[in-house]
């Protein structure tokens, strides 16, 4: 890669003397750091890319999603092992607000493509994480990756009422870009599928706004287009000891020594769920309750007052959402989410294409998201509402040190 230019897409950095002001660490090991910007949009922050493990899963989820699954098309594992350096490389100056490559948008040779597109001239950081995954599909016989492959990399059985489209499914790779401009995270996505360029194609994408979970215990729940407060009980993206036990994958979780580069990574299950606002909308305000199980106001569980009281959840309706999902059900797992709305225009019958696109981080897919979805699937009341449309698995690397890339530990 070409070297990194030492200003920020504002270009003032340097000609105002800014500086990086104030840094704290968020959990387990990710930091993050405020960037100062004395142009128009005041100050922004800037999620430092190395760390134990990758920004964009405990970090304090933002504004705006865009999502993309590639297909590899890499002769050989070392192209692949090229792909991955390279965007590693893009990565550290599109999260710090730097242009890509040499001249950025504007300062190349006049007659040559610019290097970077554009799009985000002028715009802060905002916060941006790009996330990355590998594919159960990726660890076939072209690359020699079957050995390495971990045991919880399975793919996803099917559920009862799945209406999966091929096309929204799967894929070798995955990009989780979340920013508080979505400028900048579609940016970041079309910057990193330029650079794949005949090394892989983008199979599917997803656009996602109005984030449907935090993790920040002390920020409003967000609401879903059902107008309920979704995520309530997420863990906390500070909370290291629910972390490490259930969304980190242990060093002890390798089942073989080749398997042994996903200790600090974790899982990342996506789903898209289209969601029939439009029946649901027809819903007394009684029944749609009754089906989450907890009050539309408020949030709190059927029978108490507040979002964060107490209860038992078998004192629920046996088919609400809110009881079916309890961890108290699965032997205590839990998943970190980060889901986010969408809304893709309409259906061609006159009734909106919109939903939740479904993101959740696990230290073990078989242990978490594969038993609570069965249980939903069976006998969640909520299903009438929901369809689910594309799903995919990918296991997520730990993070990278300095000089480091994504998928290091693999393919190094």
């Amino acid at each position: 890669m070409s070297p990194v230019p030492s200003v920020t897409r504002r270009g003032l950095f340097t000609a105002l003397g800014a500086g990086a002001v104030g840094a704290g660490l968020a959990a387990a090991g990710t930091a993050v750091a405020s960037e100062r910007s004395d142009g128009p949009g005041g100050p922004q922050d800037a999620v430092p890319f190395e760390g134990a493990h990758q920004a964009g899963i405990a970090t304090d989820v933002q504004a705006h999603l865009h999502f993309a699954a590639f297909d590899v098309v890499a002769a050989d594992r070392a192209e692949l092992a090229g792909l991955l350096r390279d965007w590693t490389a893009a990565a550290r100056d599109l999260v710090a607000g730097r242009p890509v490559g040499e001249g950025g948008a504007t300062d190349g040779p006049p007659l040559a493509p610019p290097a970077d597109t554009g799009e985000a001239v002028g715009l802060p950081a905002s916060r941006l994480t790009l996330t990355v995954g590998l594919g159960p599909s990726l660890f076939d016989d072209r690359f020699g990756l079957a050995a390495s492959r971990p045991e919880a990399l399975v793919e996803l059985p099917a559920f009862r009422g799945d209406a999966l489209d091929p096309a929204r499914c799967g894929g070798d790779l995955a990009v989780q870009a979340c920013a508080d401009d979505p400028q900048v995270a579609v940016h970041a996505v079309r910057t990193l599928s330029r650079i794949a360029a005949g090394r892989a194609a983008v199979r599917w994408a997803q656009l996602g706004y109005g984030r449907a979970a935090t993790v920040d215990p002390s920020a409003p729940t967000p609401r879903n287009l059902f107008g309920f407060k979704d995520g309530t009980a997420n863990p906390s993206g500070t909370d290291a000891a629910t972390l490490d036990e259930h969304v980190w994958v242990a060093a002890e979780d390798a089942a073989a020594p080749e398997q042994a580069w996903m200790a600090g990574g974790s899982y990342l299950v996506a789903r898209r769920i289209a969601m029939h606002v439009e029946t649901w909308d027809r819903s007394s305000l009684a029944e749609q309750e009754q089906v989450i199980g907890r009050t539309k106001g408020e949030g709190a569980p059927l029978g108490g007052r507040h979002e964060h009281d107490a209860f038992d959840p078998a004192s629920l309706p046996a088919s609400s959402h809110v009881r079916l999902a309890h961890p108290s059900r699965h032997g205590g797992a839990q998943m970190l989410r980060r889901g986010y709305n969408y809304t893709d225009g309409a259906d061609g019958l006159g009734h909106l294409d919109a939903g939740l696109f479904f993101l959740a981080y696990q230290r073990d897919v078989r242990r978490a998201f594969v038993p609570v979805q069965r249980a939903l699937a069976d006998d969640d009341a909520l299903s009438e509402y929901l369809r689910h449309t594309g799903s995919g698995v990918w296991a997520v690397p730990p993070g990278v040190g300095r000089g480091g890339w994504w998928g290091e530990g693999l393919l190094a």
